[in-house]
């Protein structure tokens, strides 16, 4: 008898198995990355141009017919006190179209506060240059938001932040 198969409530928190998508939603580009579906290491995807969004929605919702995610994470830009400025508007917006686009996957919203300024010191101190790096920062930042919620959910148990709901 297999006991990975049997755990009881001492074992912890049970993690969701399934990919996910993240994305990083910036005004120029979009950073996404995704996991493997053990939910243990998240890696880089791609950086979509963020100007067109007709054109950058199309391309996510390809990127999830291809990756097959159980979820899509998406970081909501927070001031360092909690607060939501035009930022988060903006993200939120993108979020519930995205929703609608890619439902019935559901879409959920995870604090990003620091991610990108993470990332494009992380990028730094390995070497990458500014300029090259504008595009791999976006998907560095894409990666820590997947990684904070993969920890979130291996830590509570629950699916990380908050879902979106779709709008008919």
């Amino acid at each position: 008898m297999n006991t990975a198969d049997h755990r009881s409530e001492d074992d912890g928190p049970v993690m969701r198995r399934g990919r996910r998508l993240a994305i990083d939603v910036g005004d120029a580009r979009i950073g996404v990355a995704s996991c493997d579906p053990d939910g243990i290491l998240a890696t880089p995807v791609e950086t979509v141009p963020g100007r067109d969004v007709p054109a950058a929605q199309r391309r996510l919702g390809q990127l999830v017919d291809e990756y097959e995610p159980i979820e899509v994470v998406v970081g909501l830009p927070r001031s360092l006190k909690g607060g939501e400025g035009p930022a988060a508007v903006k993200v939120r917006k993108f979020a519930q179209e995205l929703a609608r686009m890619i439902a019935p996957i559901p879409v959920r919203l995870v604090d990003e506060r620091m991610t990108t300024v993470t990332a494009g010191q992380g990028l730094r101190a390995s070497g990458v240059k500014s300029k090259k790096g504008r595009s791999v920062i976006d998907q560095a930042a894409a990666v820590i938001i997947l990684q904070q919620a993969l920890e979130s959910e291996r830590v509570s148990g629950k699916a990380p932040g908050e879902g979106v709901e779709v709008a008919h």
